[in-house]
């Protein structure tokens, strides 16, 4: 399993790889699937904000809530992310993230509109 990495990294609740639409292609964790929706849909905000204000394409995301940090990073038109509890250090998932961002090859192209 591709996800298998951030396993290892202390305070790391859910990971994810997940396509554009939502649908995800790994998980770990119990709210797995639910980081994978999530993040799908976030980044079709960040991506419309970045259009509109002409900053390019997002590559990397975080945010922290009350109770979780969430570290994510894009592939193409997929996503590859982690929730680590709040207060952990998240510099370790988000060099995992940035590995296996170089490592994984062999996600389906997307036809172009």
């Amino acid at each position: 399993m591709r996800l298998d990495l951030l396993r290892t990294i202390p305070g790391v609740v859910a990971s994810t790889l997940v396509g554009p639409d939502g649908l995800p292609i790994e998980v770990t964790g119990e709210a797995g699937e639910a980081l994978a929706a999530e993040l799908a849909s976030f980044r079709t905000g960040l991506e419309r904000m970045g259009r509109r204000l002409g900053t390019g394409d997002v590559t990397r995301v975080a945010f922290t809530s009350e109770r979780v940090e969430v570290v994510a990073v894009t592939l193409g038109d997929f996503t590859l992310g982690a929730a680590l509890v709040r207060g952990h250090d998240t510099r370790a998932a988000q060099q995992a993230l940035a590995r296996l961002a170089v490592e994984i090859h062999d996600l389906p192209q997307l036809e172009s509109a």
